[in-house]
């Protein structure tokens, strides 16, 4: 490797790599390009396609490429890592071929890579690092593997070993170097640094844009609002259930049936989203049918799961009687009352006749009702809860962010207040 000064007695330095490994850094990037529109493709699928054929490298709990694209870690500043890595290793390669492309009018801008596998190293190093974090953070924090991540990360490695020049005797910091004076002599340039100002102006407006709009990362957006409603629900705080046994609009024409446990962890944070969703529409009213996953009432389950559900259940009946299904039942999601005294105590809080839900709690009427609901639920096959369907469609498990519940009843004729 040689150095020498320029008139400004700054460090320029010259750069270059034997033919062979020029050839197997082309031949890995053309690898990471593909591997890379493969991920993108899953991620798509992940998070923009329902009920999507799962991809071939989700193979068990652990090596999962779909639940790993589902999460907040499968992007930065709203744009797929997937991208991100189809950008590295596209510039990799019109690198590779700088000095040709220098001599090409649309390219000409590329003459200010003096140094194309300095450059290509330090990238190699650089996304090699970023990759280790990466991994750590699918074995740790998310428990998931993604199988073809990890190929990226290794070509990472190889790129950045392949482009080294001679690593036994030079140092990483020596391929940062050449890179940065490399860079900063390009600046020098007025055409180039009034070129590199607006290209990082427009790159910070695109990356604020695509950060707040979240329009590439649509699964954050829902991990974002479902946190909001688990924030509500540790705070015991549902502002949006009404006092009535009625929750939208009694002759509404889009109906939302929803199958819960009032034990069911996830169907405490729904509860809370269906109460402000339909609170913000017009012509949609929500059916609820009980669906305790409890031994003592439900036949269906193999075995007790959440003990003390059908009690809950049998008491939000009996608050239907007094017309205060809704409130009632959702202070119950809330509250969590593990006795009789503690329903009790709700019961009161809520301006109810206590005798009278004493009495109706143990009507048989009520058991028959609760177990046409549990006969219906079966009927669904489902397993567990929180489960809904729009209008007598397809029973979904799960739950949906408001945002995306609202726009599914918009679509077949709720409308906005």
């Amino acid at each position: 490797m040689e150095n020498m000064q320029n008139n400004d007695n700054q460090f320029v330095g010259t750069y270059d790599i034997k033919t062979w490994k020029k050839w197997a850094i082309a031949g890995v990037a053309l690898v990471g390009v593909i591997t890379t529109i493969y991920l993108a493709v899953v991620y798509y699928k992940a998070n923009f396609m329902v009920n999507a054929h799962a991809s071939f490298c989700s193979i068990n709990d652990f090596i999962d490429c779909d639940s790993v694209a589902k999460t907040k870690d499968s992007q930065f500043f709203g744009i797929p890592l997937a991208l991100w890595g189809m950008f590295l290793y596209t510039f990799i390669g019109l690198m590779m071929g700088a000095k040709k492309l220098a001599q090409t009018k649309l390219f000409k801008f590329m003459e200010v890579f003096k140094n194309p596998y300095a450059y290509i190293a330090a990238l190699g190093v650089i996304s090699f690092t970023i990759s280790m974090v990466l991994l750590c953070i699918s074995l740790f924090q998310i428990k998931k593997l993604c199988i073809m991540c990890v190929l990226t990360y290794i070509l990472d490695l190889l790129i950045g070993i392949l482009a080294m020049q001679d690593y036994s005797r030079k140092g990483f910091a020596e391929i940062f170097k050449i890179s940065f004076y490399d860079f900063l002599s390009a600046l020098k340039i007025k055409k180039y640094l009034i070129a590199f100002l607006v290209v990082a102006v427009c790159g910070v407006a695109f990356l604020t844009y695509t950060s707040v709009s979240l329009k590439l990362a649509p699964q954050v957006r829902r991990i974002n609002s479902i946190q909001k409603f688990i924030k509500m629900n540790e705070k015991k705080e549902n502002p949006y259930a009404p006092k009535s046994n009625i929750l939208g609009d009694e002759n509404g024409q889009v109906t939302l049936e929803v199958y819960s446990d009032f034990r069911c962890p996830i169907c405490q944070v729904f509860n809370i989203i269906i109460c402000k969703t339909v609170s913000e529409l017009q012509n949609v009213k929500v059916v609820h049918h009980q669906y305790p996953l409890d031994a003592e009432c439900n036949k269906y389950i193999p075995g007790q799961v959440h003990p003390g559900a059908c009690v809950m259940a049998l008491y939000a009946l009996a608050a239907e009687r007094q017309n205060n299904y809704w409130g009632f039942g959702s202070q119950l999601y809330l509250k969590q009352p593990m006795t009789d005294y503690d329903v009790w105590a709700i019961a009161l809080e809520q301006g109810m006749d206590l005798d009278k839900l004493k009495a109706d709690v143990q009507d048989p009427e009520l058991v028959k009702k609760l177990e046409a609901d549990i006969d219906l639920a079966h009927q669904y096959d489902l397993h567990g809860t929180p489960a809904y369907s729009i209008n007598g469609g397809k029973v979904n498990m799960g739950i949906l962010p408001d945002f995306q519940l609202k726009a599914e009843l918009i679509k077949v004729g709720a409308k906005s207040k």
